[in-house]
């Protein structure tokens, strides 16, 4: 099963990006799409919390009909990566089969981000695909 056509369309966008700076800019500018949600509707509990994450970050899966949409809450206001992965998730998996979500693999945050992230930011990021991976599989 091939990945949602949504997450290909970013992947596929990213590629474009010949130069580093430029794909920096494009990530930087996605994670201006990511909506930060207000406090009471949002709790943050720590089966939510993305473990390894630097920003901070927690995911919940709320179902919407015969698949889930997916929340992010990136506290850290300098976590500009996280708020892109959050970003790119929501956008291209909410309402995505679990057989498409199963089909991501990990490695997606390279090929999203490039090889030169630092380990805590790969944990970080990696552990994101994985709790969504999880979630999907409930």
């Amino acid at each position: 099963m091939p990945i949602p056509a949504k997450l290909q369309e970013y992947l596929d966008d990213l590629a474009i990006f010949t130069d580093r700076q430029d794909h920096i800019e494009y990530l930087i500018a996605l994670s201006d799409d990511y909506k930060h949600p207000d406090a009471a509707s949002f709790v943050r509990i720590e089966e939510k919390k993305v473990p390894g994450c630097e920003s901070e970050v927690f995911i919940e899966a709320v179902p919407n009909g015969s698949s889930v949409d997916y929340r992010f809450a990136v506290d850290n206001p300098q976590g500009i990566s996280a708020m892109a992965m959050a970003a790119i998730l929501q956008s291209s998996l909410s309402g995505a089969s679990r057989d498409e979500i199963a089909a991501v693999q990990e490695d997606i945050v390279f090929k999203i981000f490039g090889n030169e992230l630092s380990m805590g930011k790969n944990l970080g990021l990696t552990n994101m695909v994985r709790i969504v991976k999880l979630l999907a599989s409930r």
